[in-house]
């Protein structure tokens, strides 16, 4: 409720400003608002998608180059070229997007300094665009025959667009699109498990941040009504990044905080250092790096978290609303054939992790893979859902080959998974990792999202995590942040973010380490549910109890090699099984 009254107080503010404000610091209103659409492009980019970019600046003087050029030479309108400028600054981050985000970590910041600075000269060197003398004259955007000629009459139109770019972001976030979008940072692996195709999300999320910044540029010349070469320099590009970092780098909200307080900050320190020192010189940039230092030093996850944290969280969860049920698939007729693994090989150099094996997996039973630690258990796993590739061999699910296809592909089969180390991202909620298992029986995109025109659909996905977390036991932690649990329901979590994407083979790697003995009693009951149910589960579990008293078959691998297969009781007096893993254990 608080969050709420500070949200209306902010609107508020941002409404009355212009009547209340000297002219001096309207127009610097106005530069926060054309600062924060660029921010809030990197906030999504960088903090939420953790795709790093130095060169958000270049999509600004693309859409500001394009309208100015059109409307000086052209006599076009504005509102024409704002589409032109728009399209230019797509088709660039599209071209740009699909070459850099194939590079990761310091390789992709770099390539994105390298054309940021390209564009530069670009601009600076063409005669067409008045090179670095820029181009004068813009015309001011009219609307309704009301010129906005003056910075008291771009104001609401630059926060209009501001404020709408704000409230799209916020629910692209809260979305589908949004938890996938979450999932690139840290768990891209694990995302692609559950069908999100991260390559074009990554595609997808560059080109919103490029929009968002050409609609700043287009914003910029017709407030300005001059465009040149020098406001797009990689300095630019780095204050741009500043300010999403200084304001909270996966808040949405931090984008506004950030482009105010470095805005200001810069314009009160030009005024006041010269005064102090009695002469004049770039004191400003001194002493605003060192105030940057120490804030980051303190709020390293910039300021937003740490205001947020000054707004307590309601008493109460919201409760998830009801929604009807999403469709299913259906199972094959028990006793089919569905997995077939034929001489699957993979090697890493000169270490043979996987090895000529082969099995066959019924539907609706369960079977147990197993072996020493090292046998080849996890990487076996990570072949069958396209984590890995295979180096030899075939891997069929119901008659298709697997071994040719992305993860994403294979989920979109009906194979769903755990991982033998938990994969939760840490800050969401339990409710939110769940739903994001179902990620592929939802179909609304980022636009739909942003426009909130996918709620029936979101309601069924939180009402389908709802259901499964649940049945797993875990009703009471719905809300819970799910890196806050202890590390057995953390992995319960997982499988219930599996069962959500409504599997017709479920893979389980290690799912009862760390559970309580009653856990894992409990964990055996729900597979012997699931399993009655027609659902077919591949088990990789250490606990050798747990195993012989749950799976149907065993497959007992040993240095990436099929030692043995059988039923339990044939392979607790395996001699070769004994003497390589269970130690005489009967």
């Amino acid at each position: 409720m608080r969050g709420r009254v500070l949200l209306a107080a902010f609107l508020a503010f941002i409404a009355l400003a212009p009547l209340v404000l000297p002219p001096f610091y309207v127009t610097l209103f106005n530069y926060i608002g054309l600062a924060t659409l660029v921010s809030l492009g990197l906030v999504l980019l960088t903090g939420v998608a953790g795709l790093v970019s130095f060169g958000q600046q270049a999509f600004v003087g693309l859409a500001a180059y394009t309208t100015a050029v059109l409307t000086t030479q052209y006599a076009a309108s504005p509102w024409i070229t704002l589409f032109a400028g728009l399209a230019v600054t797509a088709a660039v981050a599209l071209f740009l997007g699909v070459i850099t985000l194939r590079l990761s970590g310091h390789y992709l910041s770099l390539s994105t300094i390298a054309w940021g600075i390209a564009l530069y000269y670009l601009f600076g060197n063409l005669q067409f665009l008045g090179q670095y003398s820029g181009i004068d004259n813009v015309p001011p955007v009219a609307l309704f025959g009301w010129s906005l000629d003056t910075g008291h009459r771009s104001y609401y139109l630059i926060w209009c667009v501001t404020l709408a770019a704000l409230i799209a972001a916020q629910n692209l976030l809260d979305s589908r699109s949004g938890r996938a979008i979450r999932a690139l940072r840290f768990r891209s692996v694990m995302a692609e498990s559950f069908g999100v195709r991260t390559a074009s999300l990554k595609v997808v999320v560059f080109l919103y941040a490029a929009l968002l910044a050409g609609l700043s540029g287009w914003l910029y010349a017709h407030f300005l009504r001059f465009v040149s070469p020098q406001a797009f320099g990689v300095n630019a590009g780095i204050d741009y990044l500043f300010m999403a970092v200084v304001g909270g780098a996966s808040q949405v909200w931090g984008a506004v905080v950030g482009a105010s307080l470095l805005t200001v900050l810069k314009e009160w320190l030009k005024d006041i250092l010269p005064r102090l020192f009695g002469q004049s010189g770039s004191y400003e940039i001194i002493v605003f790096g060192v105030l940057m230092v120490l804030l980051l030093h303190r709020t390293r996850d910039g300021l937003m978290p740490a205001l947020a944290r000054l707004v307590p969280p309601p008493r109460v969860p919201p409760a998830v609303a009801a929604a009807p049920a999403l469709a299913r698939r259906g199972l094959p007729p028990a006793g089919e054939r569905l997995l077939e693994v034929r001489a699957a090989e993979k090697h890493f150099g000169g270490l043979v992790a996987v090895s000529g094996l082969s099995f066959d997996l019924r539907s609706g039973e369960i079977l147990g893979l197993i072996g020493p630690n090292g046998a080849g258990k996890s990487t076996m796993f990570n072949l069958i859902t396209g984590v890995l590739r295979a180096d030899a061999g075939e891997i069929r699910f119901g008659g298709e080959r697997l071994d040719r296809l992305a993860s994403s592909e294979i989920a979109r089969r009906g194979i769903c998974r755990t991982f033998q180390h938990v994969n939760l991202i840490s800050s969401m909620s339990v409710l939110e990792n769940v739903a994001l298992g179902a990620h592929l029986r939802g179909r609304q995109g980022t636009v739909a999202a942003m426009l909130r025109l996918e709620r029936a659909e979101e309601a069924q996905l939180l009402a389908e995590a709802a259901r499964q977390i649940e049945r797993v036991g875990l009703g009471e932690q719905l809300h819970q942040a799910a890196g806050s649990l202890p590390l057995g329901r953390q992995r319960v979590v997982e499988i219930a973010r599996a069962l959500a994407g409504d599997p017709v083979l479920l893979l389980l790697d290690e799912p009862a380490a760390g559970l309580r003995f009653a856990e894992k009693q409990a964990l055996a009951g729900l597979l012997r549910k699931l399993r009655a149910e027609g659902m077919t589960i591949l088990l990789v579990e250490h606990d050798m109890e747990f195993v012989m008293g749950l799976v149907d078959r065993l497959v007992v691998m040993d240095f990436g090699e099929k030692l043995a297969e059988g039923l339990p009781r044939e392979i607790q007096r395996n001699p070769a099984v004994l003497e390589a893993y269970l130690g005489g254990i009967e």
